[in-house]
């Protein structure tokens, strides 16, 4: 498996397990997002510390898990970005829509925020 699923109570976490986040990896993780969308699962982080390359189908998983959680009332956090995965995502101007924390940690407090803010609501 190129990526580990970690559900919690509140948010789930995948790990990706690979340095390649292209059409190998992207079609099996699009298809787990959206089971998992099925699922409940309304607030999401994936992990890149381990991932160096990222394609259009990579980029293309990251915006539906994007959607996917949006569309849930929820959100979506991206971390551990590698310096050209990062570029990558800047030069697609992706930076100004997604969340991006520089750590599990500061992926989970944007969560929290995110989950206090759509209770208000």
């Amino acid at each position: 498996m190129s990526f580990q699923v970690d559900k919690n109570e509140k948010y789930t976490l995948i790990t990706l397990k690979s340095e390649k986040l292209d059409t190998t990896v992207a079609p099996s993780l699009k298809s787990e997002l959206v089971v998992l969308n099925a699922d409940g699962v309304k607030y999401l982080i994936i992990d890149m510390s381990e991932v160096r390359y990222c394609d259009s189908s990579g980029l293309s998983s990251i915006l539906i898990a994007n959607r996917l959680c949006k569309n849930a009332n929820g959100a979506f956090v991206l971390t551990g970005l590698q310096e050209p995965v990062k570029k990558l995502i800047a030069i697609s101007q992706l930076d100004t829509i997604l969340n991006i924390a520089t750590s599990q940690k500061a992926s989970i407090e944007i969560l929290f925020a995110e989950l206090a803010k759509n209770m208000d609501t």
